[in-house]
């Protein structure tokens, strides 16, 4: 009789179907972990590229912010920024574009750093945990496999053994049977013996088998699993170490670039400390400086007594001249009429305080405007005369500089040309050296012209400096070049019927206040027959008549109209029989005689 092989029960393995599910089930559980560190990871790109994103919006910002304030060029904003208050925003305003640039640089570090960097690695660690899992279902399957192949030939033996002890008994109950032939025993033997040694081939099979399952066994879960397991432990040892390394870069970045944001905030600080009150305060002086004498004392006006009246009065009603009082202003000099006078139109009529001067006029042909040149488009008097003294200097320095800036400008240009035209001389195959000399002769013209209009600025300057001697002839009202150019223009003016050549001006604080002596030529009308009077007059400001035909009047002051406004802006009046001449109409409210040809009141 066969019997099964005698086997240790601890040199069996355990249930394979047991330790195949344990197994599997490990392996779900580190694939369910791993893949949560990715999916962690790819969460911290994501983190990251969000923030990247914010900087750059930051920065952006931090720009426009900055752009939207500074200054535009060529505009009034720019000249503002001449005070260290407002150079210290301006400052701030390069500082804070220096920031933002410094929030530019985090963004750019930490996509190529982080984001980049770890959005490679991540594609790379999903490759490795597939290649390593795949390896290990490989050796699970393997170890399943060579489990199969084991029971197959456990089954097989068993039931070879089965069979050889029928066959056994089967012989032993023929043998005894003593009505069975001996060929039937002799077949029954053989029988028995063909069994007895297909279970011996069975056994030595199963043993085979059962050896090399046990060498798989120990490999598979000695070796080959361990390694696996092993493997993806690395790997996510590696990503967990991954992750706090970018996590360290993410600090660094922003780390790097304090120092330089420290300097931005340090040359704010600086900008501010330089903030200087006291050269501000100044600055505005300077801007503002009008150069006006500060006004004098007010009269006394004595309504007590009655108003005195001149012989040329006659045409006055005596309501209008009762309780008139005149004060007691003299005037410099008789006060001359210049003959044959044709009104021009004046600036705008209306009230002004002393700070605001008139222009001055000055005479010239008919059909030539007789205000001081102007400039082109209606901008304003092309001498800065209606600007108080200072600023008017400045003004006419500025642009004396500008001026002299353009000539050198052009003597640059003609000293290159020039240069060029000895090279065409000295080598001709470069060039003809007669095409230059139009340029030049454009160059010299525009020299010479701008050479003339740094002449006539310079002669209003020096007028304004006090350079130049008083007005002790003819006024003049236009610089001492255009008169030398233009001599009939100039005495022209004399000789058409003009009004008083020029009004007060900011000039007069630098002039001695010199009248033009009386001519001969004046003398031939001083026997004229004074105009009747048409009405009265009060001063509503103080006027200083500087320019030959004006009188001088205080504010208040009483006086009699012989002449109304024809529309240049001037009124004719006379304060006793020989004091009489024109001042501006803005200066003085006029009450017209009820009686008079087209009588009104100018207010």
């Amino acid at each position: 009789m066969v019997s099964l092989p005698h086997q240790d029960p601890h040199s069996l393995p355990s249930p394979p179907c047991l330790c195949c599910r344990k197994q599997k089930d490990q392996f779900d559980n580190l694939e369910k972990h791993t893949q949560w560190g990715i999916d962690v990871l790819e969460k911290y790109i994501k983190f990251v590229k969000e923030r990247t994103e914010i900087e750059l919006s930051y920065a952006k910002q931090l720009r426009n912010l900055s752009k939207k304030y500074q200054p535009k060029k060529n505009s009034k904003e720019e000249e503002e920024y001449r005070y260290t208050s407002t150079r210290a925003f301006v400052a701030t305003l390069n500082e804070m574009n220096d920031y933002a640039g410094q929030h530019e640089v985090i963004s750019e570090n930490m996509t190529s750093l982080i984001t980049g960097e770890l959005s490679r690695y991540v594609q790379e660690l999903k490759q490795e945990r597939k290649s390593h899992f795949h390896d290990g279902r490989k050796a699970q399957q393997h170890i399943e496999t060579c489990w199969k192949q084991l029971e197959a030939s456990k089954r097989r033996f068993e039931r070879d053994c089965k069979e050889a002890d029928r066959a056994q008994q089967y012989f032993e109950k023929m043998d005894a049977d003593i009505n069975v032939t001996k060929a039937d025993v002799e077949k029954a033997r053989q029988q028995a013996q063909l069994r007895h040694q297909m279970a011996e081939d069975s056994k030595a099979e199963y043993s085979s088998t059962l050896q090399k399952f046990n060498s798989e066994q120990h490999d598979h879960y000695y070796t080959h699993i361990p390694n696996i397991f092993q493997k993806i432990q690395e790997m996510e040892e590696r990503r967990i170490v991954r992750i706090g390394e970018s996590m360290k870069t993410f600090a660094e970045v922003d780390r790097q670039v304090i120092p330089i944001i420290g300097k931005c905030l340090d040359e704010i600080t600086k900008a501010a400390e330089s903030v200087d009150h006291k050269n501000d305060s100044q600055l505005v002086i300077e801007a503002y400086k009008s150069g006006f004498e500060p006004p004098g004392d007010v009269d006394f006006e004595d309504f007590t007594q009655p108003m005195k009246r001149t012989i040329s009065e006659s045409s006055l009603s005596n309501s209008r001249g009762d309780g008139r009082s005149e004060p007691k202003f003299g005037s410099k000099s008789k006060g001359k009429l210049w003959p044959f006078i044709k009104k021009n139109k004046s600036p705008k009529q209306q009230k002004e305080p002393l700070s605001h001067r008139f222009n001055e006029f000055m005479t010239s042909k008919p059909k030539i405007h007789c205000f001081r040149s102007l400039k082109r488009g209606g901008a304003g008097p092309e001498d800065f005369s209606n600007l108080p003294p200072e600023q008017r200097r400045k003004k006419l320095q500025q642009k004396v500089d500008e001026l002299n800036r353009d000539i050198q400008k052009e003597m640059d240009q003609r000293d290159a040309l020039t240069k060029m035209k000895d090279v065409y001389i000295k080598n001709p195959q470069m060039g003809d050296a007669a095409s230059v000399d139009q340029r030049l002769a454009e160059l010299g013209q525009n020299i010479e012209k701008l050479r003339l209009e740094v002449q006539k600025f310079e002669g209003w300057l020096a007028e304004v400096e006090g350079r130049l001697p008083a007005r002790t002839e003819q006024p003049r009202r236009q610089s001492g070049l255009y008169e030398a150019q233009n001599p009939s223009a100039v005495n022209s003016c004399a000789q058409d019927r003009e009004s008083p050549d020029g009004s007060y001006t900011e000039e007069q604080s630098q002039e001695t206040g010199m009248k033009v002596p009386a001519t001969d030529f004046d003398d031939e009308f001083d026997d004229e027959e004074p105009l009747p009077t048409i009405g009265t007059c009060k001063a509503l400001y103080t006027f200083e008549g500087q320019n030959e035909g004006t009188i001088s009047v205080a504010e208040g002051e009483m006086l009699y109209v012989i002449e109304e406004d024809k529309g240049d802006g001037w009124t004719r009046i006379r304060r006793n029989e020989d004091e009489e001449g024109y001042v501006p109409t803005s200066y003085v409210e006029v009450y017209l005689d009820k009686n008079a040809k087209g009588a009104m009141t100018y207010i």
